[in-house]
């Protein structure tokens, strides 16, 4: 009877110790502060588990090349923009991708000579600090002055980012070009999307900084785009970073998440068209833009509807 008593206060003592151990080793919903805590211990797995659908070449029957515009100042974009600073759990997307290409191995590519569209020529961590800076113009010396926001370790002597620059340069740095891909697959009978490169948009360059008044808004637009990074490419550094939540603060979603589902906001630049023409290279009236913008719009929505009949 003692040896049964023993056994049974031994298994009981077990299993109290063991609760006590799983009790301490969950995680707090809040910090000792009080505010939420941010637990993001798998982030660098979820990376190496993107989700990707590979599409027949032989099941695509119909596709069509559009840019569009992502800007920051549109509410619905907020979170893709803030925190201006980063911190300890949250960066911008644009600091997202900054990081990636300067202490990573994020590729930069160069945009067509005189165009907008991306090139395949990859631009080196070196030369990037020609693209990512600051310039204004000093009409005492009529020269232009430039202050890079890429600078070296003193230290490492390794590129990185300036802190004193940084505050300057994203306050002006509002919008984004994305190169856009819309296709209709037959296997499943659906029109997709899907985001071939993305390249941030700076109105303080060298080229508009030299431009008089007179120039053209294609111009100055042209002279906007720094480089591209391809979007599949900066998909796993995407997949590592929160957002910053917006009216809730235990929402756990990644940049990534944050694009495929589409919670961001855009503007129609143009298509791939018989002329190879964005819409401010023949238009110049607001209304006329928008006119086009609707009708090429529309054109994409109708293009699904019109395969059915009911």
């Amino acid at each position: 009877m003692k040896k049964y008593l023993i056994v049974s206060l031994v298994i009981t003592i077990s299993f109290f110790s063991n609760y006590v151990g799983a009790q301490e080793t969950q995680l707090s919903f809040f910090e000792k502060d009080g505010t939420v805590a941010i637990q993001s211990t798998s982030m660098n797995s979820m990376a190496d588990t993107i989700a990707v659908v590979n599409h027949r070449y032989d099941d695509i029957v119909f596709s069509r090349m559009v840019y569009r515009i992502i800007d920051m100042r549109d509410k619905q974009n907020y979170q893709l923009y803030f925190p201006v600073l980063p911190n300890e759990e949250y960066r911008s997307l644009f600091r997202v991708i900054m990081d990636a290409a300067i202490k990573d191995s994020l590729k930069a590519y160069e945009k067509v000579e005189r165009d907008i569209k991306p090139n395949t020529k990859v631009l080196s961590k070196d030369s990037l600090k020609n693209f990512f800076q600051i310039c204004e113009k000093d009409t005492v010396n009529n020269s232009i002055r430039k202050t890079p926001l890429i600078i070296s370790d003193s230290i490492t002597q390794q590129p990185t980012i300036s802190s004193y620059a940084y505050k300057d340069f994203v306050k002006n740095q509002l919008k984004f070009l994305i190169k856009e891909l819309v296709f209709f697959d037959k296997h499943t009978s659906r029109l997709y999307t899907s985001i071939i490169a993305i390249a941030p948009l700076y109105p303080f360059t060298e080229q508009n900084v030299t431009l008089d008044n007179t120039v053209d808004k294609w111009s100055y637009f042209q002279s906007s785009v720094i480089c591209w990074f391809k979007f599949k490419e900066l998909r796993p550094y995407l997949a590592r970073q929160y957002v910053l939540p917006d009216v809730n603060s235990t929402q756990r979603l990644t940049f990534d998440e944050f694009f495929a589902q589409k919670f961001y906001s855009d503007y129609l630049l143009g298509d791939n068209n018989i002329n190879d023409r964005m819409l401010l290279q023949y238009l110049v009236h607001p209304d006329k833009i928008r006119k086009e913008q609707k009708r090429i719009e529309t054109e994409l929505l109708n293009f699904e509807q019109d395969l059915w009949e009911y």
